[in-house]
């Protein structure tokens, strides 16, 4: 299995996870279960979470087999409160990895997760209530952001016209956003519009078809999630407009991931925000039980440009994603 190589935000004390995975099964004293909840794959990106979910688990029970992992996929916020109802009272778990379906509906059900004693990792969507979780682990937002604006204004020597397709009005997208701006201040890169794709494919299609209806010169897209991308791709290509423009999306999905490897100019580059972030939460949450250094605090994983040098590495032909 490929290692997916990030910066990191050292928010986290732990004993190294090269060292601490390189332990023998028989280093768990006794018997431990830990229980993952996830949203079931509604879209690409949760599809490709449920998929390294899935790996991880089958990596770990065999490197520990006195641990035990157990998956459980939600459709709504409710369902997902009733499993980890669940997960406590029938499955007795020791541990609680979870990607809230929702923020907010799900903060009191994971309280009352942690208060029968279990250790609580929260991955990727806070929950709106600090100090519940033990671990937290998430991918940069910020960086995200960042990096793309910084890719595109290099890319454009500073100046130029481009168009900007958002997500779903959330603080993750205001965080990319912000960002975004931040990187391309001071210089002459302008953004026509901004509007909102949803994360979604088919409204990225819709939204730039209408930016290539309303503007004749357009210089780079920033589409912010690969989803939204391939809509954008599908626009630009309809409209015969692939030789004047490159898109910047975002994720790591396989698709785009694999154009940027196979030297695609209209796609050439990448910014990780990995579905894989869910492994990333069993490893270290494993590591609590098995390790003999503390695992607390926060693990933000960070956004790296990918390119056609170093795409290889993050490609997994294998995952939905």
């Amino acid at each position: 299995m490929r290692t997916i190589k990030t910066a990191v935000k050292a928010c986290v004390t732990t004993a190294a996870l090269t060292s601490a995975i390189g332990l023998s099964g028989t280093a768990v004293a006794q018997e431990y279960t830990i229980g993952v909840s996830i949203p079931a794959a509604t879209h690409g990106w949760t599809g490709g979470v449920n998929y390294h979910a899935e790996e991880a688990k089958k990596r770990l029970e065999e490197l520990y087999p006195d641990i035990e992992i157990t998956i459980s996929t939600a459709g709504t916020a409710g369902e997902q409160a009733n499993d980890l109802e669940d997960l406590v009272s029938l499955r007795n778990i020791d541990a609680l990895v979870v990607l809230p379906f929702e923020s907010g509906p799900l903060t009191d059900p994971v309280r009352r997760v942690k208060e029968s004693g279990v250790f609580v990792t929260v991955v990727d969507r806070g929950l709106t209530e600090e100090g519940i979780q033990d671990l937290y682990v998430a991918g940069n937002n910020h960086e995200l952001g960042r990096v793309s604006g910084e890719y595109i204004r290099e890319r454009l020597d500073d100046q130029g016209d481009i168009v900007v397709l958002r997500g779903i009005p959330t603080v993750i997208d205001d965080e990319r956003v912000q960002g975004f701006q931040e990187a391309i201040e001071g210089s002459e890169v302008n953004i026509l519009d901004m509007q909102h794709a949803n994360w979604n494919r088919d409204d990225g299609f819709e939204v730039m078809q209408d930016y290539l209806s309303r503007f004749d010169n357009i210089d780079a897209v920033w589409a912010q999630d690969d989803d939204i991308a391939l809509g954008v791709i599908e626009a630009v290509r309809q409209a015969d407009r692939e030789d004047e423009l490159f898109i910047v999306g975002g994720a790591g999905m396989k698709d785009i991931i694999k154009r940027v490897m196979d030297g695609d100019e209209l796609v050439p580059v990448d910014v990780l925000y990995p579905p894989a972030m869910i492994a990333t939460a069993m490893d270290l949450t494993v590591q609590h039980f098995v390790s003999n250094g503390p695992v607390l605090g926060e693990y933000i994983l960070g956004s790296p440009l990918i390119t056609q040098e170093n795409a290889e590495q993050y490609y997994f032909p294998d995952s939905p994603f």
